[in-house]
């Protein structure tokens, strides 16, 4: 069985995960037989799925399609925790949704009214997004599996073995954490679920921290506590803080509830038998999540905790850490209005999954796109094969789908978000200016989808500072100041300016003209003299075109604008 898509394929962390999975799995011999690898991710649709967030599907992703490529058959796993609680109203929703804390994300309301619950108000969105990226998963809902009695004995188990999960727990619950190193970091963990569920409730003895958590049959909410359980007929009688009821669930024949954090993974391990999940950092600190959970899934459950990598944080260059609670966090939606979904794929498979990284919206989406296809380049040659050469490759395709939708004619964005920006974003003339700059197509639909992305940038991300905007007329004053140097270039310019557009003869006019000013022919060296009118000349070219001492490259400003409109805008 290929180790790989390419026996000469270097080995990154995808690769590593993927083998840890298999042998989780019980090896290769085992899968052939016919079993199957469970990759397996989870997320609770709180708020917007951010960039963040996003981790989590991709990580997971990217090791699936790993084992498909080497032919095992292979299930990624979604679990959606829809059954956990509303926790706080975020930032721009009416504070009545605050009566809402504690009810299951499934059970509240969708305050926009266009889904049916707030949790399938987040999910959806995210679903579309993944397509585009080429994520196939299948979806869990929790809310549907405890709702069903899918895990009533899972819950019994818990509940007998309370004692034994208690002093699991509290081996670990004086094992602090490691102090942030960011406000970013703090941010996040603040917000994080890795330590939830650990506070004793009002009950005595081995009911101060019951293992399952019942939400009120009068109100829906989980401000419950244990009161009493009976071993025998498993009835648990608990106390509700929010409005008074008193009553009882019986974990044997009921779903009124769900089992807390700490348990609820490790449980959801044995009972998928899960042999890849992995986790953001804070549920891999001593006492978290995963680190008791082994010991849970082992002790309680017989099983065995799957093999796990910790990820880091992504953030938003510019941004706070990025917390779903609060809105107005970019997601993958947000992300893929702007980087074709390769490059999206590619920021997070490139780096280690512990390396934290931020995700630009300004000028650096330039250069991003610059090294991508550059990149793209070095992976055409089969002779060079590196660990950046195999991140391109698992960015660029997918084992269902194969390659991701790229533009049929690759034009740099540098120069499609040039001329968007010197056009006002006419697709139209885009496309025409970027035929006569020398990337020849048959259609816009050439160009995309990358020229859809390069105008939404221009649009939204370009600061109005920078935006070009050409002037309307003649700028009369400046031209009636020209020194006799000035307007001399000026002449040789629009002397020389070609009739018909085309981007290497304008480009030796505009670089050209200082050398004529000096006798030199315009293919010839340029002198230090030369040079400095260049830089004069250019500058006084963006002050008379476009009212600023730089811009777009001036070849391909001219070219936008096109030769009558250049010439009046440069004659009195």
């Amino acid at each position: 069985m290929a180790r790989s898509g390419d026996p000469r394929d270097p080995v990154d962390w995808v690769t590593r995960a993927a083998d840890d999975a298999i042998r989780h799995a019980g090896g290769e011999e085992t899968l052939a037989a016919g079993g199957t690898v469970t990759v397996a991710s989870g997320a609770s649709p709180s708020g917007p799925i951010h960039l963040g967030n996003l981790r989590e599907f991709l990580t997971v992703h990217f090791v699936a399609e790993e084992l498909r490529r080497r032919g095992l058959r292979t299930r990624h796993l979604h679990s959606w925790d829809d059954y956990d609680r509303f926790r706080k109203v975020p930032a721009g929703v009416d504070p009545a949704w605050s009566q809402h804390i504690g009810r299951p994300l499934s059970a509240v309301p969708d305050p926009w009214e266009c889904h049916d619950s707030w949790a399938e108000h987040f999910k959806a969105p995210l679903r579309d997004s993944l397509a585009t990226l080429g994520v196939e998963m299948e979806e869990i809902s929790q809310t549907e599996m405890y709702r069903a009695g899918r895990y009533r004995t899972q819950i019994l188990t818990a509940a007998e073995r309370r004692g034994d999960i208690e002093r699991i727990l509290a081996r670990y619950r004086t094992k602090a954490a490691p102090a942030p190193t960011s406000d970013e970091e703090a941010a996040a963990l603040a917000d994080s679920v890795a330590d939830a569920d650990d506070q004793p409730g009002i009950g005595a003895g081995d009911l101060a921290r019951f293992p399952f958590k019942p939400y009120c049959r009068e109100c829906g909410r989980d401000t419950t506590d244990a009161t009493a359980y009976d071993d025998a007929t498993h009835e648990l009688a608990y106390s509700c803080s929010s409005c008074g009821y008193a009553g009882s669930t019986n974990l044997a024949t009921q779903d009124e509830g769900k089992l807390v954090w700490k348990v609820d993974w490790p449980m959801r391990w044995a009972f998928e038998g899960v042999d890849f999940e992995p986790g953001g950092l804070d549920h891999a600190t001593p006492g978290s999540s995963y680190t008791v959970g082994k010991e849970i899934v082992k002790e309680i459950y017989g099983g065995r905790a799957p093999s796990f990598v910790a990820y880091a944080f992504v953030g938003v260059a510019g941004m706070a850490k990025m917390s779903s609670s609060r809105g107005g966090v970019p997601t993958a939606a947000d992300a893929l209005r702007i980087l074709e979904a390769p490059i999206l794929r590619w920021l997070y498979v490139r780096r280690q999954p512990k390396q934290a990284f931020n995700i630009e919206f300004g000028p650096e989406v330039v250069r991003l796109y610059d090294e991508w296809d550059a990149l793209g380049r070095k992976a055409g040659d089969p002779d060079r094969r590196d660990p950046q050469v195999l991140a391109y490759e698992r960015a660029a395709s997918t084992a269902a789908a194969g390659r991701l939708p790229t533009p049929p004619v690759v034009v740099p964005f540098r120069v499609l978000s040039s001329v968007a920006d010197v056009t006002a974003g006419s697709a139209d003339q885009i496309s025409r200016i970027v035929s006569d700059v020398g990337h020849a197509h048959d259609s816009v639909a050439d160009l995309e989808p990358r020229l859809s992305r390069a105008m939404a940038w221009t649009a939204d991300f370009v600061d109005p500072e920078d935006r070009t905007v050409v002037r309307e007329s003649p700028d009369l004053a400046r031209l009636g100041s020209l020194t006799d140097t000035e307007a001399r270039w000026l002449e040789l310019l629009l002397a020389n300016l070609p009739a018909e557009a085309d981007l290497e003869a304008v480009t030796a006019v505009v670089y050209g003209v200082p050398k004529l000013a000096h006798g030199l022919d315009v293919d010839a060296a340029p002198t230090e003299a030369v040079k400095a009118d260049q830089k004069a000349f250019f500058r006084l070219l963006y002050n008379l075109l476009v009212d600023k001492d730089r811009g777009p490259r001036l070849p391909t400003l001219v070219l936008a604008l096109g030769p009558e409109r250049v010439r009046t805008l440069l004659s009195r």
